[in-house]
């Protein structure tokens, strides 16, 4: 789909391409692991494995099941990528003799608890960008500085959407029981690429509301948008680029609990200083939904579907950005660092305002 970005530059154009020497993801885990008690915490970089083909490959080797293995999050097959896996100390001494050419045990430690699925704070990336000429460069920087003072739009990667970027087709008819999918696990995948593609679809049409306000007066906007004008002006006094609406349902951050916005100052101003943020709908029963205005938008992109709905993030705030340009190279270098469940690939395409596959 062509979705609406957050910046306002012009697309940059440079060459990137998913491979372990220019894609560098390190885990960053939930808690300190304490160094002692029954599990054993490895802490592995891996190249060209995804997180199953490593857990396989370890379980093989020591003779057991995948499901002994804990492991906080999937990490990306085509990068060099840093994780924790954890299993029982009891298998130390015969992964100490474990060898891969593609996989360096780094560290290892012990915890009285076994690593479970979501047990991270997020990741630190490492990205090269080739190709970039100076003035590219200088608008890489410019781009960095906006996210870094004001956050990015927290979109699925087309990661979520599988090798032809389709599994949300049948996601919604396997959602809909038009089609069955044996396999509970590729169900639930499928199911999820469906809600993800309705949530980027949304979080396109805010962006482009965004646009909207940002480049146009209020009197050209109320035919546009169908809104009252006491929520345009409101929406165009906002400092943040990305445009509250009453009704809207947030979320303290990193994590907290949700809360409907009223358009209050105190609220505007916490979300300017990034303690709290706008939350998108995954569709589905339990899941809270928004109000007023703001659930007249959200409403074209839900869908009832039996399955358990959420909330996610719609909008996160990146840190430790740090970019640096090699002109002898042509080439730009970026660190930065972004909360679990959110993409990296999807700050590039913010940069490069284009898709990159």
């Amino acid at each position: 789909m062509d979705r609406f970005y957050s910046l306002s530059h012009s697309s940059i154009d440079f060459h990137f391409k998913q491979t372990p020497r220019d894609f560098v993801v390190e885990e960053v885990p939930l808690y300190e692991f304490c160094g002692e008690g029954e599990h054993l915490v490895l802490f592995v970089r891996k190249k060209g494995i995804s997180t199953l083909e490593l857990v396989s490959m370890i379980a093989k080797y020591l003779g057991i099941k995948n499901k002994e293995i804990g492991y906080a999050g999937l990490k990306d097959k085509h990068a060099m990528t840093k994780q924790y896996i954890s299993l029982h100390k009891k298998y130390e001494e015969k992964m100490d003799t474990f060898e891969h050419e593609d996989v360096k045990i780094l560290s290892k430690t012990y915890h009285n608890n076994k690593i479970r699925i979501g047990h991270l704070n997020g990741n630190k990336f490492y990205i090269k960008l080739k190709k970039v000429n100076p003035t590219s460069a200088q608008k890489i920087d410019e781009a960095l500085k906006n996210i870094a003072s004001f956050g990015m739009p927290n979109y699925f990667g087309y990661q979520r959407f599988g090798t032809d970027g389709n599994n949300h087709i049948d996601g919604e008819l396997i959602a809909k029981g038009e089609k069955k999918e044996r396999n509970p696990k590729v169900k639930q995948l499928l199911i999820s690429a469906y809600q993800s593609h309705l949530f980027n679809l949304w979080l396109s049409r805010r962006l482009e509301i965004n646009n909207l306000i940002q480049n146009f007066e209020v009197k050209e906007l109320e035919p546009l948008l169908n809104m009252p004008k006491d929520e345009l002006l409101k929406m165009k006094a906002q400092k943040h680029p990305f445009k509250l609406i009453s009704g809207d349902i947030m979320e303290h951050y990193p994590y907290g609990r949700l809360f409907e916005f009223a358009s209050q100052e105190h609220d505007l101003d916490r979300f300017n200083a990034k303690d709290i943020t706008i939350t998108g709908l995954l569709c589905g029963k339990k899941a809270k939904l928004s109000t007023g205005l703001s659930r007249e938008i959200e409403k074209d992109f839900d869908d009832e579907i039996n399955e358990d709905g959420t909330r996610r993030y719609a909008w996160v705030f990146p840190k430790d950005i740090d970019g640096r340009y090699k002109n002898e190279e042509a080439q730009y270098e970026l660190n930065f660092y972004l909360p679990k469940g959110c993409y990296a690939t999807v700050l590039i395409e913010e940069i490069a305002k284009r898709k990159l596959l």
